[in-house]
């Protein structure tokens, strides 16, 4: 049983800059993929990024691109996900998920955290 757990989301104006934190508990193996999705009112949810941990291999949507880094830092199980450069397109509910692959897909993702919002406005 993997259960990731997000923090850090909040109230920032456009521009400015929020970081993301998964942690997750109890043995990953098997789960090598970490992703981030969003989902916003009125929206599909979307792949935001995500990272196999087996090579730190990193995957992110388009609309992100340049502005989002998802990454790990030297806490096990622990993955941050840098978001600069906020725009209010990018407000949303947060989800940190673990999977067997990294992928900005949905479907393969068995466990999957509370939620953080995230609210981009002036």
């Amino acid at each position: 049983q993997v259960q990731p757990v997000e923090s850090g989301g909040g109230l920032v104006q456009p521009g400015g800059s929020l970081r993301l934190s998964c942690a997750a508990s109890g043995s990953t193996l098997g789960y090598y993929g970490i992703g981030w999705f969003r989902h916003a009112p009125g929206k599909a949810r979307e792949g935001v990024a995500c990272i196999d941990i087996r090579d730190g291999d990193t995957y992110y949507a388009d609309s992100v691109k340049g502005r989002f880094t998802v990454s790990r830092d030297n806490v096990k199980n622990t993955v941050h996900l840098q978001m600069n450069s906020l725009k209010p397109e990018d407000t949303g509910n947060y989800y940190c998920a673990t999977g067997p692959v990294a992928t900005l897909s949905s479907y393969p993702y068995e466990w999957w955290g509370q939620g953080t919002q995230v609210t981009v406005s002036l």
